[in-house]
This record gives C-alpha cells, sequence and structure tokens, in this order.
C-alpha cells in the first residue's frame, strides 16, 4: 500500500453505499455473479457518483473563499444537477453552462424535464449552449463567466465537466477503501469491475485507488461516448495533475486504463433500443433503475460481455451504479412498458 493523506473533504453524500448481488439475473445468464456498487443510493437528489468527487472539489472551493461555482456538461447532466444542488446546500451560487445535443433537447421556451427541471429548481442560473458553439468556446465562456462574476465583486470557481480532474480523483480513491471493505464482509474477491465512463474522473479513482490500496481488480470503463484512445489520454492527464497537486509517491505510467468502447451507439446521450430493452429488463428483474446515457449503456456492454464468455472463469463481477436516474425521465418515451 502506498502511504498518502486524503486533502480536505466535505461530509455530503450517505457513506458507504451498499454492495448488493444480484442472484436472479446471476442464475440466469450463468456467469460469474454480478454485485452492484448503489452509488445510485449516495444520497436522494444528489444520487450518483458525482458526489462523492464533489466532497472534495467544493471543499476546495470553500478553502480559496468561493462565493459561486461555474460548471459544465450536457443538458441531462449528472454532475451539474448534483453540483446545483449541493450549491444551494452550502449557499453558493450556481451557473451552469449546459450543451445541447439538438434543440429539441432543451427547447427555450419548453418545460424543463429529468435532471435540467432540477438544475432550475435549485435555483441554479442555466446558459444554454448550441453543441457546436459549446465545444468551440466552453474555455472562453468559462473565462466570460468568471470575469462577470468577479466584475460584481463575486469570488467564482470554475469545476470541470463531471469534476473530472486532479481534486475530483479523490472521490473514486475513496471509494476503494470502501469496496475492500464491501470484499472482506462479503467474502469474495472479484476480479473484475466494470463503470461507465464519460469523463473519466470515476475511471482515474478506481484506477489509482486500486493500485494506492494494493486492490488486485481489473478496472474496466465501458465508454459511454468519445474512444477508448481518448478516455486514455483524459484519465492519464488526471492522474498526472492529481500527482502534481498532491505529491503522491505512485508511478502512475504503469496504470493500465482500460477502457472498452465498443457500447458507445448512437453517441453520447443517446442509445438503442437494445439499452432500453435491458433498462426494462433489469428494472422488472431486480428492481434495479438504470438510464440510457450511463448505466444503461455500461450494464448492457457488461451483460454482452458475459454472454460472449469474456468473464468466463470469474466467480463474482462488481458493476458500479453511478447513477443517473433522473436522466432517465427525460428520455422515457423510448422505453416500451406494453
Amino acid at each position: 500500500m502506498v502511504p498518502f493523506r486524503y486533502p480536505p473533504r466535505l461530509s455530503l453524500a450517505r457513506l458507504p453505499t451498499p454492495l448488493q448481488p444480484l442472484d436472479r439475473l446471476s442464475e440466469q445468464l450463468g456467469g460469474p455473479r454480478i454485485w452492484v456498487k448503489r452509488d445510485d443510493l449516495s444520497e436522494c437528489a444528489v444520487s450518483g457518483n458525482k458526489v462523492r468527487k464533489l466532497e472534495f472539489t467544493l471543499a476546495r472551493a470553500l478553502e480559496q473563499g468561493s462565493d459561486t461555482l461555474i460548471t459544465c456538461g450536457g443538458v441531462q447532466s449528472n454532475h451539474c444537477r448534483a453540483a446545483a444542488l449541493l450549491g444551494a446546500r452550502l449557499g453558493l451560487k450556481t451557473h451552469l453552462l449546459l450543451r445541447r445535443e439538438t434543440p429539441e433537447d432543451a427547447p427555450l421556451n419548453g418545460t424543463p424535464d429529468g435532471n435540467l427541471f432540477l438544475d432550475y429548481l435549485a435555483g441554479a442560473e442555466v446558459s444554454l449552449y448550441d453543441k457546436k458553439d459549446y465545444q468551440k468556446n466552453l474555455s472562453s465562456l468559462f473565462e466570460h463567466w468568471s470575469e462577470h462574476y468577479r466584475r460584481q465583486g463575486g469570488r467564482p470557481y470554475t469545476i470541470p465537466t463531471g469534476a473530472s480532474d486532479g481534486t475530483g480523483v479523490w472521490g473514486y480513491i475513496a471509494c476503494v477503501a470502501e469496496l475492500l471493505e464491501d470484499f472482506r464482509q462479503a467474502g469474495i474477491a472479484p476480479a473484475s469491475i466494470i463503470h461507465a465512463t464519460g469523463s473519466g474522473g470515476t475511471q482515474a479513482g478506481l484506477s489509482v485507488g486500486a493500485a494506492l490500496h494494493g486492490l488486485e481488480t481489473r478496472v474496466t470503463g465501458i465508454a459511454v461516448c468519445d474512444d477508448a484512445g481518448y478516455f486514455q489520454r483524459k484519465v492519464h492527464d488526471d492522474i498526472a495533475l492529481w500527482r502534481s497537486l498532491y505529491d503522491v509517491p505512485l508511478n502512475s505510467h504503469d496504470l493500465h486504463v482500460q477502457v472498452d468502447d465498443r457500447f458507445v451507439g448512437p453517441g453520447y446521450g443517446r442509445a438503442d433500443q437494445e439499452v432500453f430493452a435491458t433498462i426494462r429488463e433489469i428494472a422488472a428483474l431486480e428492481g434495479l433503475l438504470l438510464d440510457p446515457v450511463y448505466t444503461g449503456k455500461a450494464f448492457h456492454g457488461m451483460l454482452e460481455k458475459i454472454r460472449a464468455g469474456e468473464f468466463a472463469g470469474e466467480s463474482d463481477l462488481v458493476f458500479i451504479h453511478t447513477g443517473g436516474i433522473f436522466g432517465l425521465m427525460a428520455q422515457r418515451g423510448f422505453v416500451s412498458i406494453s
């Protein structure tokens, strides 16, 4: 185990989250026993993986005397919803820079749904940008709004997509410590951990956490956008920034970042009918809710990998449920319930 110390952290989540077996599904598949780390139960409205990262990120913001959070993401961003609600809890103004994949994602004169509805409910300032403008101008948008609040006497703190940066890495380093205790109590030694990867921060934390804690378990991110090469670069960049900020003696070049990009489907925020069928199947079989943006894609990918024999010989398999069910509400029209 590599010696290290955690930086300042806020207590914002209901931790530890439970590790639960999906025995009916496991028996049906005839493969390894599937366990789910229920990070969708990390809180109620702040449900999901983002709160783990934000416990450290917002502690840093408060240390610096910030009074305004500026962050970004897709129009149904789980991270932005969590940031808006936690900002409200801490008495911080939150400004969200949101990307619309298409104008239909969030009509400017329409009724908000899913995560976007909760953003507004939490009192966040919301700026909507079309995808092309957002991708081209995101850095300048952060600069513009930061300067806007500074001119008003504010102290803005900017948070990148998904809070996936050198500070956010700590969230899933801490989660690995939880997993070790989960495994001890359950009497298991899983060879594989599977999770959805969309901004890279969860995978960076799990990869580093496994190395720091001596956990010999393979961590595989199932991409929900982009390709494996992008995520391998992004994860290593986050880890390099983490090392530069906190000076932990870990050789990150030895970390193997494993990403499976075969299940991206139509693109970010879009799922095909096979994924929606999996969402419906798992809800009916195990009472577990998945979403079409992150966990539904990753869980479907995991099932396909099991059926293809990719985990042959493994007795236990752990899926990290990173939340996202509010995003399901915004796409309920795609789920057949007949």
